[in-house]
């Protein structure tokens, strides 16, 4: 009996503490604000932020914008009113539901890092407000501000050299006995595809170029990259590699040019992939460019442009799309619906000797922009698509010749207002590139054989033999870089960077 009567009391006693400790469980979740003084609240669960986009991450030109998710509607205007980004940029803001979304309105500035803070912002509580945020601070930065070019002076003479502005330091990435003839960055910068010729296996006359890619220490996100790690990719055995562009979603796809060294006549476009061999297309043409979602060829066919499919192949002629008016795609847009292109006016005798410049776009407008006697060296997009930055020649009569004189221009695509921005006193291969965040201009000065009088030609003459595209003797280069107006900024500043080398390419 006393052992029963034990028992009940002893379960009694653990039910009454279990009740009790629920109890005051409920009172604290149910009357919690009731604990709450000057907003200061004990027990109270928070609204807070409960996912960032751009966290763990650097932001590049692709970025357009970032996202936040609260854990719980959010009253937009104190979000809004409160949101702290250091240094500021430029955006708008719209939001569904308890998701923000801050899009960007140019690109962001590279080699810098950000701070966004929220504080003080409320809960939206039953149509008022409710509690202030959980504070959020996150830090993020942009992409190194970097580029890369082929060196032309001492031990860099043929190498492919990188240059990191934010870090302020120079990689060579590639081994002495690899000449650099043309290259290009992966999207994500962490690679570099580049064509070179191998020292130690020249055949006679024929320069073999066969092509290679190369890790360039850069990242995409916060991780340490190892720069200089090197892979062959296609040897230049029966085939000569000429000219290639990057397909695919980051570059892993190359299309490459090539010409048969016993039958001229076999001259075609490659599909080269890692682990797959390689794999003729069937596209006769001559110059070509990879569209930006990298899914099509643009390529110069008979009196046109032709669209190609990389995943058609030229097989199926439905899906090609032609543009017979244009001679030559000059640049394609960073989101792909509009390009610049030539006409060469063959068509019309009272434009015979003159070039324009068209402004295309996916919906049918085809808008001309620039008519001239001279040269359309190159163009460039800015980030947003509403400006193309251009070199361009002047034709200039001389008693026993024709000289052209460079000049670079800014053309706003929607009022067709043309700005003069450089004037330059000579032209010869100038290749440019224009920043992904629209920062500057890079582009080089070339002294060749034909820039020399003769009679010092020898004493001039380099260690190493380094070649224009026209196959012109490079006696000497060196960089420019043109920065381009800003807010902080009005107008462009050029400066002479201390750089022997030529053919620079912003990274990505």
């Amino acid at each position: 009996m006393i052992t029963t009567n034990f028992f009940r009391e002893t379960i009694d006693k653990v039910c009454f503490t279990v009740i009790t400790v629920l109890t005051f469980i409920i009172v604290i979740l149910v009357g919690g604000s009731l604990f709450c003084q000057d907003n200061e609240c004990l027990f109270k669960n928070l609204p807070h932020v409960e996912y960032f986009s751009w966290r763990d991450q650097k932001i590049s030109s692709k970025d357009r914008g970032f996202s936040i998710i609260f854990d719980r509607p959010m009253s937009q205007e104190s979000v809004e009113e409160n949101l702290r980004i250091e240094p500021s940029l430029d955006g708008r803001i719209s939001w569904s539901g308890k998701r923000m979304v801050f899009t960007l309105n140019n690109v962001i500035p590279y080699g810098r890092n950000y701070r966004l803070s929220l504080k003080n912002a409320q809960e939206k509580f039953r149509g008022n407000l409710g509690a202030d945020i959980d504070p959020f601070v996150a830090e993020f930065p942009s992409r190194d501000r970097a580029f890369a070019y082929i060196g032309s002076q001492g031990e860099e003479s043929g190498r492919l050299i990188l240059n990191n502005s934010t870090k302020q330091n120079k990689t060579i990435l590639t081994p002495e006995y690899l000449t650099v003839i043309d290259f290009k960055f992966t999207p994500d910068s962490e690679r570099i595809v580049f064509s070179a010729i191998d020292e130690n296996k020249k055949n006679g006359e024929f320069p073999l170029l066969d092509i290679y890619e190369v890790s360039t220490g850069l990242s995409q996100d916060l991780t340490t990259r190892v720069p200089s790690q090197l892979r062959l990719v296609l040897e230049a055995n029966e085939y000569q590699n000429n000219k290639f562009d990057l397909a695919g979603e980051n570059g892993e796809i190359i299309i490459v040019q090539r010409i048969n060294y016993n039958n001229p006549e076999d001259f075609d476009l490659w599909r080269i992939e890692a682990g797959k061999i390689p794999q003729r297309l069937n596209t006769k043409g001559g110059d070509f460019i990879i569209t930006p979602d990298r899914k099509a060829i643009a390529i110069a066919q008979g009196e046109g442009i032709a669209i190609l499919p990389l995943d058609n192949q030229g097989n199926n002629p439905q899906s090609v799309n032609f543009l017979p008016k244009f001679g030559q795609v000059v640049t394609f847009s960073a989101d792909g619906n509009s390009a610049a292109m030539i006409d060469f006016n063959k068509d019309n005798e009272d434009l015979r000797y003159t070039k324009s410049l068209f402004y295309v776009n996916n919906q049918g407008l085809e808008k001309e922009l620039i008519n001239i006697e001279g040269s359309i060296v190159d163009c460039k997009f800015n980030g947003n698509g509403k400006q193309l930055f251009c070199l361009l020649t002047e034709l200039i009569e001389m008693e026993t010749e024709f000289q052209e004189k460079p000049y670079f221009v800014a053309i706003d695509i929607q009022s067709q207002e043309i700005i003069p921005l450089l004037a330059l006193p000579k032209f010869q291969d100038m290749k440019i590139s224009l920043a992904p965040d629209g920062f500057g201009i890079l582009f080089d000065q070339l002294i060749t054989e034909n820039d020399v009088p003769q009679n010092s030609l020898k004493t001039a003459l380099p260690d190493d033999e380094l070649f224009t595209d026209s196959a012109e003797l490079i006696l000497s280069s060196r960089l420019w870089l043109l920065t381009l107006p800003s807010a902080e900024m009005v107008q462009p500043q050029l400066e002479e960077l201390p750089i022997a080398g030529f053919k620079p390419q912003w990274s990505p």
